[in-house]
């Protein structure tokens, strides 16, 4: 929380009071502090700085165009896994040759648009996918460079939905049928096998499943190095993990993670590219929610806000822990209850925190859900036909609203009713 501080016992944004942005902007919202995003990325250009590298930011962890500008201007690319991700990288000025492509179901039309753009690589995860990108290539007369996706069977020991790394994912191909994939993409026209990609999770706290992968992505690249491939890079993913607070583990430093990087795949002289997302914006940002009733129950306890499911679904669909700290700092002696922070939609399922020590808190009371930078605001949504959630971007003393809350006319205006149904 270094970029969000209690000072004279008011929460803050950099320079700024979080209550303040409330009273300007509504809630719930959510904030996110600029130094903080460009600390934390110049913690990996740190880390990274002794060896080839390209820090491919991952779009899908916080995709808002602001934040996206931000990290362009301090030098990073970008890893997409659609178009509309890899539209956002190039909108934002981040070059082609810096965009790294995933994901395991490209489609013709953003294959399409990624070979019209010359993108640095594809991370190609099957065989079909080989074959399709191959054709689009020889059709629209482009050169593919590729990497294909090893699949290591590593246990990134993470949550079992953002685990990738294993046999029974989705992702990649495994390493049994790797060395075959190779042969096979060198034979096809319109391709260029210029690396090995690798991903094996999210939110990794433990070094050992990025030791265990990074040994076999070495042995992989002399393998084929031997045989006579130019692998000209290693993808080594992202995943690296950040605290949530109290329940969260001790998270390694991406000094830590280099060192690892420096151990296995520097040796080889090799371009590193390397993914971070949540490490990254993660903890620049907060969900700031206020209480619309507190509620006794016979069991439990609910402090009812106004933000939601559907504004941070981390907590309902990971099962996660996030800190959940009022905006007026809690006085020593404060009276102290056990109580479920909870949102208004209509699911058992919606809260954002369970079974949390709190202060007696009543209507108006602001509070903060801290660590929501990632895959919070790009997750949201409007159901129950809720406003869709704003974010707003805070440096020192200064805030732009980087997206708007939407009113109800844009909501219900994104619907059309066919003209038959009248007569149905």
């Amino acid at each position: 929380m270094r970029f969000f501080p209690y000072h004279q016992d008011m929460l803050y944004a950099e320079g700024l009071l979080l209550s303040t942005l409330a009273d300007k902007v509504g809630t719930p919202f959510y904030c996110y502090s600029a130094n903080a995003l460009i600390a934390h990325f110049q913690d990996y250009q740190n880390a990274f700085h002794d060896i080839p590298n390209l820090i491919a930011y991952a779009v899908k962890a916080n995709s808002n165009q602001a934040i996206l500008r931000l990290l362009a201007r301090s030098g990073a690319g970008a890893d997409v896994v659609s178009e509309g991700e890899l539209r956002r990288a190039l909108a934002v000025g981040i070059p082609a040759h810096r965009i790294v492509y995933a994901g395991v179901g490209k489609t013709v039309r953003e294959i399409d648009f990624a070979l019209a753009h010359d993108i640095c690589c594809f991370n190609v995860e099957s065989e079909q996918e080989l074959e399709q990108l191959s054709a689009r290539a020889v059709a629209l007369s482009k050169n593919a460079r590729i990497s294909l996706r090893l699949t290591p069977d590593v246990d990134a020991k993470t949550h079992q939905k953002i685990t990738t790394g294993k046999s029974e994912n989705k992702f990649g191909i495994p390493l049994a049928l790797a060395y075959d994939a190779y042969k096979k993409a060198a034979q096809l026209p319109g391709l260029q096998v210029c690396g090995v990609a690798m991903h094996i999770g999210s939110q990794i706290c433990d070094l050992k499943p990025f030791e265990e992968a990074f040994i076999i992505a070495a042995d992989f690249v002399r393998h084929l190095r031997n045989d006579g491939y130019a692998i000209t890079h290693v993808d080594i993913g992202g995943g690296l993990g950040v605290s949530y607070g109290r329940e969260s583990c001790l998270v390694p430093s991406p000094f830590d993670y280099a060192a690892l990087v420096k151990k296995h795949i520097a040796p080889l002289g090799i371009t590193v590219i390397l993914e971070p997302g949540r490490s990254i914006v993660g903890n620049a940002g907060v969900l700031v929610t206020s209480v619309v009733y507190f509620k006794r129950g016979k069991v439990r306890n609910f402090v009812i806000v106004d933000a939601a499911m559907n504004d941070f679904m981390r907590p309902t669909l990971y099962d996660t822990w996030h800190d959940v700290i009022p905006v007026k700092k809690t006085p020593l002696n404060a009276v102290m209850i056990n109580a479920d922070v909870v949102g208004p939609v209509c699911e058992t399922g919606d809260y954002l925190a369970l079974d949390r020590c709190l202060p007696v808190l009543k209507a108006g009371d602001l509070l903060a859900v801290t660590g929501a930078g990632a895959y919070g605001a790009v997750m949201a949504n409007t159901y129950n036909s809720r406003l869709l959630v704003p974010e707003v971007l805070v440096q020192d003393t200064r805030y732009a609203v980087i997206r708007p809350r939407l009113d109800y006319a844009q909501l219900i205006g994104f619907d059309h009713i066919p003209d038959w149904i009248e007569n149905f």
